[in-house]
C-alpha cells in the first residue's frame, strides 16, 4: 500500500529536507519516526526538496507501508515519535504509480517580509527582514512580467541541477497586511533558490533601487549575475501541491500568517 503523508516543519531547526550524513535534516527525522512506528525501514519521497532554513506547512511525501494501518493511525502513531518541529497532518492512501513529485501538477511559495525600522527577535526565524519601506504596488508591477513559460536562469542557483530553466508561473501576488508583506508564488515547478531569487529582486524594486521594468531586464538577460543577491531562507513557506483532482489530496495550507485576501 502506497501512502502519502501532508508534513509540516519548521526549517530553522534543519538544514533542509534532504538527508544529510551528521546533520540534522527533516528526511531523516521523519523516516526514524516512521520506522520506530512500523518496526522498520521506510525510505520517502518529497514533493519538493527545501534548503535550510526553509518552512513547509504542506510538504508532500509517499512511501510504501510494510504493513496495514488505519489511516488515521498514521497522523497519530508517527506524531508520537516526531520533535515539535516536525507534524504529519494528514494521511491518505494513493495508487502504486503516485509520486509526490512526479505526479505533482503546480506547487505554491509563500514569502513572508517584515518591513520595519527594527528588527524583531520573534521573527527572524520566521520572517525576512526589510527595513527599509516598501512599496508593495510596484514589487507586484514589476511581478508581473515573470507571469507565463519563461526561461528563469536570471532566477536560478548557480549549483542547481534541474536539466531545464524553463518554467511557467502561475501567480506572484504581493500584498501587505500591516508591516508584513506576503509574495505567494504558483508555478509548475520552481528552480532551485528561484523563489528567495526573485523575492530579493522585488526588494530592490520595492525600497526604489531598481525601476520596475528592471524586472523585465534581467528575466531577459538569463544570467544570474543581474539580478539581485539570494535573500533569507527564513520568510520562505511550502504551503502547496497541487495533485490531479482525481486523487482528492489537500491542495494547500496556509502559513502562520493568513495570506491577505484570502
Amino acid at each position: 500500500m502506497r501512502i502519502a503523508l501532508g508534513i509540516q516543519y519548521d526549517g530553522s531547526a534543519f538544514c533542509g529536507w534532504q538527508t544529510q550524513p551528521q546533520m540534522s535534516n527533516v528526511q531523516d527525522t521523519l523516516e526514524a519516526a516512521l520506522a520506530a512506528f512500523v518496526t522498520s525501514e521506510v525510505p520517502t519521497i518529497c514533493a519538493g526538496r527545501t534548503d535550510s532554513g526553509v518552512h513547509a506547512t504542506h510538504q508532500v511525501v509517499d512511501f510504501d507501508s510494510p504493513v496495514d494501518r488505519p489511516l488515521a493511525s498514521w497522523i497519530r502513531g508517527v506524531n508520537t515519535f516526531l520533535p515539535s518541529t516536525v507534524s504529519v497532518r494528514w494521511a491518505r492512501a494513493v495508487p502504486e504509480d503516485f509520486s509526490s513529485r512526479f505526479t505533482a501538477t503546480e506547487r505554491t511559495y509563500e514569502y513572508w517580509i517584515y518591513n520595519d525600522p527594527v528588527r524583531s527577535p520573534l521573527l527572524c526565524q520566521h520572517a525576512g527582514w526589510v527595513f527599509r519601506p516598501l512599496d508593495e504596488e510596484k514589487m507586484q508591477a514589476a511581478a508581473n512580467c515573470l507571469l507565463g513559460e519563461h526561461d528563469f536562469t536570471s532566477f536560478r542557483a548557480a549549483e542547481c541541477q534541474a536539466k531545464s530553466p524553463v518554467r511557467h508561473m502561475n501567480e506572484i501576488t504581493v500584498r501587505r497586511s500591516g508591516n508584513m508583506i506576503g509574495i505567494r508564488l504558483r508555478a509548475n515547478a520552481f528552480l532551485h533558490h528561484m523563489v528567495r531569487n526573485i523575492v530579493g529582486s522585488l526588494v530592490y524594486v520595492g525600497i526604489g533601487r531598481e525601476p520596475i521594468e528592471w524586472m523585465k531586464t534581467v528575466l531577459e538577460a538569463r544570467n544570474r549575475k543581474v539580478a539581485a543577491p539570494t535573500f533569507s531562507a527564513a520568510g520562505l513557506y511550502l504551503v502547496g501541491v497541487r495533485y490531479p483532482e482525481e486523487l482528492e489530496l489537500p491542495g494547500y495550507s496556509p502559513s502562520i500568517w493568513q495570506f491577505p485576501g484570502v
